[in-house]
């Protein structure tokens, strides 16, 4: 059989790709045991689906590129894609499933099926490739030796992150094959292991408070949390989206004047609005006594200060395992608007396969429907209408 349209990957791409095809005998093709293994993990198992302020400036990539994919879908057309389900808009204006991820995915499958699509679980695709006996066609070669044919190939297979939930970097390879330029996924949206001199942070496991990260040129505020391994918590997830090397500066106390250290016989520890855990923690790191800060050597007191200023250059992230995205992907200079090869036509590349990611609050979601609908838009020859 040749189908109309065969989707790699089950994930929330895949699936709302399929959902909002029309006409097309479809075949989706996922590598593990059930579908849309991430969707169930996001959010805290609650999906933090998408988010009211969508704007490309919330993402790594070409931002035009990005903001001509997301105008093809609003906040509220996601809302009402999944019409029987209640969202909550919660912290950062992110929207979160009432009853959970699993039914977020369950919509998505009914969805899927609605459309026509088959899906063949437990298929690995290895190799995409223009049949050389069919004009037109291309031949979709799996781990186990089956062949499937189609007219149109959408890849949706994500990124590298959550290894443990069976992801993997084929889309790459599908790019290489056909001459598409990439580049390497990288972990993104993950924690941070620490050099030598900031070890210390190890021993403050389990501490967390909001802070502000400067990374890149970019200012992130949120929550960071201390772990075993490292630093990590919102704030961190974030920068490490940005971060290639070098080094992360840290204002551990926002909201508190340094001014108002002086003129007090209050201990440090006990002005600063911050664990006490961290400030003797800190204190101790940088080789200072708790105690006034008025009563502090010069040195003493600029050691204190680089609390507001703290400057440390990772020895890495915790990779892949622990990555909530990837960052990198296929070239979108290749693709066009449509999100179709420039040079292949019929083949299609969407969702975190593509060199765009975003940062947490439901973004990287958001995006995963966008470039879906965008793809599945132009197989339909242009229909506008959403399957809500």
């Amino acid at each position: 059989m040749i189908y109309d349209v065969l989707i790699v990957g089950g994930g929330a791409a895949g699936l709302f790709a399929a959902a909002n095809l029309r006409g097309k005998s479809i075949a989706i093709l996922e590598k593990n045991a059930t579908a849309g293994k991430k969707i169930v993990a996001s959010g805290g198992g609650r999906c933090n689906i998408t988010n009211r302020h969508i704007s490309a400036k919330n993402y790594v990539g070409d931002h035009k590129f990005i903001s001509n994919i997301l105008k093809n879908l609003k906040f509220n057309d996601v809302l009402k894609f999944f019409n029987e389900l209640k969202f909550s808009e919660q912290k950062q204006s992110q929207f979160f499933c009432d009853s959970g991820a699993r039914d977020v995915l369950s919509v998505l499958l009914k969805r899927a099926r609605q459309s026509g699509a088959e899906i063949f679980y437990g298929m690995q695709v290895v190799a995409v490739s223009q049949s050389q006996n069919l004009s037109e066609i291309f031949e979709i070669l799996t781990a186990s030796g089956e062949k499937f044919h189609a007219k149109n190939v959408v890849v949706a297979s994500g990124g590298a992150s959550y290894k443990s939930l069976g992801t993997s970097d084929i889309a790459l390879k599908i790019a290489s094959n056909f001459g598409l330029n990439f580049s390497p996924f990288v972990p993104a949206l993950v924690g941070f292991t620490v050099q030598r001199s900031e070890f210390w942070f190890k021993n403050l496991s389990g501490v967390c408070f909001g802070a502000r990260v400067c990374v890149a040129g970019r200012e992130l505020a949120g929550d960071v949390l201390f772990t075993h391994k490292g630093i990590s918590g919102p704030a961190m997830l974030n920068a490490s989206l940005f971060w290639q090397n070098g080094v992360i500066s840290v204002n551990f106390a926002p909201k508190f004047d340094p001014r108002n250290l002086r003129g007090t016989k209050k201990q440090i520890s006990t002005l600063l609005p911050l664990p006490r855990r961290f400030t003797l923690g800190f204190l101790q790191a940088v080789g200072v006594s708790d105690g006034a800060f008025d009563e502090l050597s010069e040195a003493q007191k600029g050691e204190v200060l680089r609390l507001f200023d703290y400057g440390f250059a990772p020895a890495g992230t915790f990779g892949f395992e622990r990555a909530e995205v990837s960052r990198g992907g296929v070239d979108t200079k290749g693709l066009g608007a449509n999100l179709e090869c420039k040079n292949v036509r019929g083949l299609y590349f969407v969702g975190e396969a593509l060199d765009a990611t975003g940062m947490l609050g439901g973004y990287n979601l958001h995006f995963a429907f966008a470039s879906a609908l965008t793809a599945a838009r132009d197989i339909n020859l242009g229909s506008v209408t959403i399957n809500y």
